[in-house]
């Protein structure tokens, strides 16, 4: 019942989850870059940014003091001013800059990896339509999305008004500090409110990360008649057809190492096919196919025919027919009793033995 209404109940197959990984179907959150974005950026401008925001106290205590607050500046004079502000700035911010980059990247990275989707680069018309875009606004996927999006910002306001009410009492007394102390104080307790909601901003993403890697799973997941579908198609991939030859040809090695030792003569095309007899009269009907292989196997059995001084005797019509119609550990069928019969005299001869004939049943 399950299977006709569609049920997606089993997990997606490795070529699938490939599929979508190169359409850019990726479990990915946008808050989770965000978030660390701003944590890295606090954490760094408060380790690096000490050199920004001392230049910018003395820069401020000089224009608002007496002696440099002059209204008589010709452009000259203001335009070095404001090529030196510039320069001292950017040189400080540079490395801050970088840093805040790099994270940007490495969140991307580790969440979705090196991934390169040309067909997201370009552009998608059909998104500017009005009406599409209020249908996904207004979705469910929407209003789940504008929900968790209030709750995460009472949170934040929550957290932001935990630590300014924390040091509600410096504010409180700021008005009699002077303009250094006044400005450092701001600084400080918007850096401490900056970290604390960068903090739990990016522990909420972490959860939005999560739900967002389930949602994922539960849109691959395939139906059975989708994974006999896929089942089908990875049967025709040309490189599973030629692993499982692969496979199969060293299980063939493997069967043609212990069998051909045990011939008595092997019957070749002359290099396109190897086929190895074994007749013991004693506990034999007839003669069998102890071994038989073509190209690589079929080389393979004739170097264990040397190797093991076993005659290799060229037959073309025999071997073809050996090959064709008789399966491994089989007897030779009636018709080709006379040429098997002729082979095995020839190799017991060169032994100088007298072969006893195959009884027929």
């Amino acid at each position: 019942m399950a299977d006709e209404s569609g049920e997606k109940s089993h997990d997606a197959t490795p070529h699938r989850r490939q599929q979508a990984r190169e359409q850019g179907q990726v479990a990915y959150s946008q808050d989770l870059g965000s978030a660390a974005l701003l944590l890295v950026g606090v954490l760094v401008l408060s380790y690096w940014g000490k050199s920004v925001i001392d230049y910018a106290m003395l820069y401020m205590e000089r224009q608002l003091s007496t002696g440099g607050g002059s209204l008589t500046v010709d452009d000259t004079e203001l335009m070095v001013q404001g090529e030196s502000v510039m320069k001292t700035f950017g040189l400080a911010m540079l490395p801050i800059m970088g840093v805040m980059a790099v994270a940007g990247a490495l969140s991307t990275i580790l969440q979705i990896g090196l991934l390169f989707v040309p067909d997201k680069i370009q552009p998608d018309i059909s998104r500017l339509d009005p009406l599409a875009g209020l249908k996904r606004i207004f979705s469910l996927q929407g209003v789940v999305k504008l929900g968790f999006g209030l709750i995460k910002i009472l949170i934040v306001c929550a957290v932001a008004w935990s630590v300014i009410s924390g040091r509600w009492n410096e504010i409180v007394y700021a008005s009699e500090l002077d303009v250094p102390d006044l400005a450092r104080l701001l600084i400080d307790v918007i850096f401490a409110t900056a970290l604390w909601v960068g903090a739990t901003l990016f522990a909420l993403a972490i959860l939005d990360y999560g739900f967002q890697r389930w949602k994922h799973e539960q849109d691959l997941k395939m139906t059975h008649q989708e994974m006999r579908e896929e089942m089908k198609n990875m049967q025709g991939d040309p490189q599973v057809i030629s692993r499982r030859r692969q496979i199969q040809r060293q299980m063939a090695m493997g069967r043609v190492g212990d069998k051909v030792p045990k011939a008595d003569v092997v019957v070749t095309n002359p290099t396109e096919l190897a086929i190895a007899i074994q007749y013991d009269p004693e506990t034999m009907r007839a003669p069998i196919v102890l071994a038989k292989g073509a190209g690589v196997i079929a080389q393979r059995i004739r170097k264990l025919a040397l190797e093991n001084n076993i005659p290799v005797v060229e037959r073309k019509p025999l071997a073809q027919l050996l090959y064709k119609e008789v399966e491994v550990n089989h007897p030779i069928p009636d018709q080709s009793y006379g040429a098997v019969a002729e082979v095995l005299a020839y190799v017991y001869q060169l032994k100088g033995k007298k072969m006893p004939m195959p009884k027929v049943a």
